[in-house]
């Protein structure tokens, strides 16, 4: 049986004992992957990316999966993942990686066409710059996100007047979106370039931020085929389809979807609202490697 590695880390290993509050994701993806790969001869092996003990050569490919600690370590982790693919086939692969890591891939989709929230890119966050972000942006309330980051770690929302927190890290600005917390976020999963689910992530009452580690709730839907084509457009833009991504939207003023995200390193891909995810991904790995 050929053995796939599912790529974590240290803050989501089963057993760690830094383990994130919101690594319960790790054990239903592994949960939704282990038993369909094996159905294809093969064995799903979870493995932090900074193992140094690891042999990457016996894995037949590696899955980036939970590596929710790389945006501290970012250098340490790219350098890991050109040693693994210099051994083993890697999905996604480094070049989209590297592309995707910094939220500055938004403006080449841009220029294919995405529609995206207004935003302004802060490479030196410092006070005076966030203090003019409300001006450029014609906002008075303006969300700050880490330009290298996930999970809204540093993430800071502030209204004008307010008291400008400091920010150590290059930064994108943005205006608030109240659909945040009336609609929602809608992701969409992509599986080989093809369509797997959607759902829709939704804060709790006094909060705008969808992850579960905030109190964020999760609905699978059916999108629109308006909102399935937008979404598919993004995925289009890319010049291969990748083994899996997501694409996160947002409703704007005029009922058409705005992209927030398109997530193609480390994304947790809701196997619990698309239960077709394991066989889907497991098909797309044995065509990829010819098995």
């Amino acid at each position: 049986m050929r053995k796939i590695a599912y790529l974590a880390s240290r803050v989501t290993l089963p057993g760690s004992p830094i383990r994130r509050t919101d690594a319960f994701e790790h054990d239903f993806m592994m949960d939704a992957l282990r038993d369909p790969f094996e159905a294809r001869g093969l064995k799903l092996e979870d493995v932090s990316w900074d193992d140094a003990k690891v042999d990457w050569a016996s894995y037949a490919g590696v899955i980036i999966g939970t590596t929710w600690d790389y945006w501290d370590r970012l250098e340490e982790f790219l350098a890991a993942l050109d040693r693994i693919e210099a051994k083993t086939r890697l999905f996604n692969p480094s070049a989209l990686v590297r592309w995707n890591i910094r939220k500055t891939y938004l403006r080449d989709l841009e220029g294919e066409g995405a529609q995206l929230i207004p935003t302004l890119w802060l490479d030196v966050a410092d006070e005076a710059a966030a203090k003019a972000a409300f001006d450029t942006l014609g906002a008075g309330d303006v969300v700050f996100k880490r330009q290298v980051g996930a999970g809204a770690k540093d993430q800071h929302r502030v209204t004008r007047g307010e008291a400008i927190p400091e920010m150590h890290h290059p930064m994108m600005a943005q205006p608030f979106m109240p659909m945040i917390q009336t609609e929602g976020e809608l992701s969409f999963i992509f599986i080989d370039g093809s369509f797997c689910h959607a759902l829709v992530k939704r804060a709790q009452p006094g909060d705008y931020r969808i992850q579960s580690t905030y109190g964020g709730r999760e609905e699978k839907i059916t999108p629109s085929a308006d909102d399935l084509t937008s979404a598919k457009a993004i995925i289009a833009a890319l010049d291969e389809p990748p083994l899996y991504g997501r694409v996160d939207m947002l409703r704007g003023a005029d009922g058409g979807l705005l992209l927030m995200e398109l997530e193609v390193i480390e994304p947790y891909l809701y196997p619990v609202e698309g239960p077709e995810l394991g066989e889907r991904m497991a098909a797309g790995v044995a065509r990829r490697l010819g098995v």
